[in-house]
């Protein structure tokens, strides 16, 4: 099947946009926020509606998410969401205000829900600051329903988390198969939104990123054959 000509002012920006970025860009490719504006000469915010692409499942990276990239520059790595077909591309209510927005980050601690990063710090290895934005994730709920809720995410866990789901249903499943001690355990970090590893955890944690040269140092100061 065809697709619609970018160009067609009758589609509205952001279909144009998504339309604009495989037609013109290609996936893998870099433009930037200029080019944005010479393909959509007198369009407001047109470069804020390529951004919106990326709650329909369109990954677009800044330097943010790739050091390769400058400061002007985004890539265009992946299509979402067809938006531009009938049913498409819209989601009606899902606007965050911004008072919604500062429930959800103060609901969830004002940090990423999915690498516990906070506002301000700098992912490790790098000098780029996190940045906090809102999220919607999918969670199956225990009648096999699935609802879309909101969640506290850095911008990088935003972009590379696209479609991510959460099942709400196993979760609770799994939780009542624990014992009382682990159920216990379970409770307390529930409660307090945070566990403490223990040095071992944390060592276990640090092993498993060694290439396989260093941990077989690691299994020979253990006593571990191989």
């Amino acid at each position: 099947m065809s697709l619609p000509d970018w160009q067609d002012k009758t589609l509205g920006t952001m279909k144009r946009a998504a339309l604009w970025l495989i037609a013109v860009v290609g996936e893998g490719n870099t433009f930037t926020k200029e080019d944005v504006k010479k393909a959509f000469p007198g369009v407001s915010q047109a470069d804020r509606r390529v951004r919106d692409l990326r709650d329909f499942g369109w990954q677009i990276d800044t330097h943010r998410d790739d050091a390769s990239l400058g400061q002007h520059e985004q890539r265009f790595k992946k299509k979402g969401e067809p938006v531009w077909e009938p049913g498409k591309g819209s989601r009606p209510g899902t606007k965050v205000t911004h008072t919604r927005r500062r429930e959800v980050l103060s609901s969830d601690g004002h940090f990423c829900r999915s690498c516990g990063i906070t506002p301000g710090e700098s992912y490790e290895g790098t000098y780029d600051a996190a940045q906090l934005d809102i999220a919607r994730r999918s969670v199956q709920q225990p009648d096999g329903s699935e609802h879309v809720e909101l969640v506290a995410e850095c911008n990088r866990c935003r972009v590379g988390g696209v479609g991510r789901a959460a099942d709400l249903n196993a979760i609770l499943g799994a939780i009542q198969s624990l014992g009382g001690l682990e159920r216990q355990a379970l409770a307390g970090w529930v409660s307090a939104d945070k566990r403490e590893f223990s040095a071992v955890e944390r060592l276990w944690a640090d092993y498993r990123t060694l290439p396989s040269e260093s941990r077989a140092k690691v299994r020979q100061v253990l006593g571990l054959a191989g």
